[in-house]
């Protein structure tokens, strides 16, 4: 973030407007709104600004800016269409310490003025940091529609009541589960609805029966998807927000991460090839311990937790201990680096089946059927098999499969440093260790490769949504 978003106190609090035009009284309309005490200083000053400061209490110096003018102050905004006058005020204050706000002009900033949907008590503040002031409008005017106007009458009774429930439910962890409990059942939609009396019932009564109910925590078993933040579910999203503790692989993209609730607590338990700092035994353990202690875990793995994810194996842990579990699945990395490769895994001209398989070793080479892979009517879909690669390409063709099978290989794949390395089995372990590709990476072997030039529209290096051309990669990198 380039700005740490803050919302400040200043009711009652001496507020510097620098200018009392048009723009200026926009900016005045705002301080007094929150309640601060408007100081304007102006040459010239607008009847907008002088009726606010007649209604809402302040003062009016009409005359130019002067050093002392930031004297007992606890911000300053510049608002005039004189350069030397917004610059001199920016340096002054930083000098001082001041928060200080001048329009259209970033670089004289300590902060900026976000666009704001007024629901008050809720306030959602908008910001692109000045860099797309129509962005930043559309986004607002999306919020204001799709945020009721009564969601204010909401948050003031639920803080009327946060004092009786602190008093009625003492334990911190039961209080915030006696919360979303209340937030996620009917209560919000009666009082959105206006039939606050009612909403009241269902508080009271559940707020007399907080004590009978257990503190019973639960494993959100959820797939991350391949790595694009945007191929998450609308349920993976909600689990999310929801969970005290995470869990979270390598594969698990950072873009990912920052969907999770931000006070949840992380534990990193990634693994990788020959190295796993957290043995499954143990995370397995974790996964039981956490939820006997009564928090909702969040066990986030990229892709999908079915599919090589080894999630089969910690909800039998869960189930063998009686814990209650849920399972999200999410889009494995098979289909998704493919999709964003233009690589169909299926097609009726080239492929009329898939195989996903793993290129885990065993006494030194991939434990896999290779007469079955051998055939070439299907695709095959390789996960872990980057460091096997020219072994997999070997076994492939000694087994009767076309040394011009055509081969693609999606790292990164659906996140912007995608790269996509094309070829054949008689060449692509070389291609690869030329583009010294890394894991995580996918291997696609089949005739559906051929149509990844034709098909391919992601195109993370120009940012461009629906182009075939990549022209900024090589000729072996497409």
């Amino acid at each position: 973030m380039d700005y740490l978003p803050v919302f400040m106190n200043v009711r009652g609090q001496r507020c510097l407007l620098v200018g009392a035009g048009e723009v200026a009284s926009r900016k005045a309309a705002l301080l007094v709104r929150t309640g601060a005490t408007l100081i304007v200083v102006a040459p010239w000053v607008s009847d907008a600004v002088r009726e606010l400061v007649k209604e809402h209490g302040g003062e009016i110096h009409e005359r130019g800016f002067a050093d002392g003018d930031l004297d007992d102050v606890v911000l300053a905004v510049a608002a005039t269409d004189n350069d030397d006058v917004n610059k001199r005020v920016s340096v002054l204050a930083r000098e001082r310490k001041l928060p200080v706000n001048v329009v259209d002009q970033t670089e004289l900033c300590s902060f900026i003025v976000p666009a704001i949907v007024d629901r008050s008590p809720v306030v959602v503040a908008i910001s692109t940091g000045g860099s797309s002031p129509v962005l930043t409008r559309q986004l607002k005017e999306k919020i204001d529609i799709m945020l009721p106007a009564a969601y204010g009458r909401l948050a003031f009774v639920l803080g009327t009541l946060r004092e009786r429930v602190k008093q009625g439910v003492r334990d911190f962890a039961r209080r915030t589960r006696f919360w979303e409990k209340l937030l996620a059942g009917p209560m919000p939609e009666l009082m959105l609805a206006g039939r606050e009396q009612e909403a009241m019932q269902l508080f009271e009564a559940s707020l007399a029966d907080a004590d009978n109910q257990s503190l019973q925590g639960e494993v959100y078993l959820v797939g991350a998807g391949p790595g694009d933040p945007d191929l998450l579910t609308l349920k993976a999203l909600r689990l999310m927000y929801a969970a005290d503790v995470v869990l979270y692989d390598r594969l698990v993209s950072p873009e990912i991460m920052k969907r999770v609730r931000p006070d949840a607590e992380r534990i990193f338990v990634g693994k990788e090839a020959k190295h796993h700092p957290v043995p499954q035994e143990q995370i397995n353990e974790l996964l039981v311990r956490l939820t006997r202690e009564g928090k909702k875990v969040l066990r986030l793995k990229g892709g999908d937790p079915f599919i090589f994810g080894r999630g089969g194996e910690e909800i039998d842990k869960l189930a063998a201990a009686g814990l209650p579990f849920q399972v999200v699945p999410g889009v494995t990395a098979a289909s998704g680096c493919a999709a964003y490769a233009g690589i169909p895994l299926t097609h009726r001209d080239y492929s009329q089946s898939v195989r996903f398989v793993t290129g885990h070793m065993k006494n030194n080479l991939p434990d896999l059927d290779w007469p079955v892979l051998a055939r070439e009517e299907q695709t095959l879909v390789i996960y872990m098999g980057l460091i096997t690669l020219a072994v997999i390409c070997e076994q492939l063709q000694a087994y009767g499969m076309s040394s011009a099978m055509p081969v693609g290989i999606v790292e990164q794949g659906t996140l912007p440093q995608q790269r996509v390395v094309t070829g054949t089995l008689q060449d692509i372990a070389e291609k690869v260790e030329a583009a010294q590709l890394k894991a995580p990476a996918i291997i696609i072997i089949g005739q559906v490769v051929k149509l990844h030039r034709q098909l391919s529209w992601f195109n993370p290096d120009a940012g461009e949504i629906g182009s075939t051309a990549q022209k900024s990669q090589k000729p072996e990198e497409r």
